[in-house]
C-alpha cells in the first residue's frame, strides 16, 4: 500500500503555470505505477499523465505540450508541471498508484484544487 499526498493546486489566471508535488511513501514504491487524474464537476475522473519510478511516462492528448510529467526519486515525489493553463483545466487533481503488472490503480491521494480564471 502507497500513502500520498498532494499539494500545489491554487488558483491562477489562464495562461498561467502551476506545478503540483505528490509525496509517496510506504511500500516498495519501485513495483509502482504513479499516475495523475483529475475531476471536474459533473465529469468523469480524467486520466492526465503516468510515470514509472525508473522515468517513463505518458501523458493524455489533452494536456500533451502543456502538461510534464516527473518524477524524484531520492524525495519519493512526482510531479505535475501545468503550462498555459486554461479554465477546462479546473479541477479537482489526484495523485494515484497501481502495481506496474496490476490494472487498476488502487491508491488514491485526497487531491488538491487547481482554478484557473478566464
Amino acid at each position: 500500500q502507497v500513502q500520498l499526498v498532494e499539494s500545489g493546486g491554487g488558483l491562477v489566471q489562464a495562461g498561467g503555470s502551476l506545478r503540483l508535488s505528490c509525496a509517496a511513501s510506504g511500500s516498495t514504491l519501485s513495483m509502482y505505477y504513479m499516475g495523475w487524474f483529475r475531476q471536474a464537476p459533473g465529469k468523469e475522473r480524467e486520466f492526465v499523465g503516468a510515470i514509472t519510478w525508473s522515468g517513463g511516462s505518458t501523458l493524455a492528448d489533452s494536456v500533451k505540450g502543456r502538461f510534464t510529467i516527473s518524477i524524484d526519486n531520492a524525495k519519493n515525489t512526482v510531479y505535475l508541471q501545468m503550462n498555459s493553463l486554461n479554465p477546462e483545466d479546473t479541477a479537482v487533481y489526484l495523485c494515484a498508484a497501481k502495481i506496474l503488472v496490476g490494472t487498476t490503480w488502487t491508491d488514491w491521494g485526497q487531491g488538491t484544487q487547481v482554478t484557473v480564471s478566464a
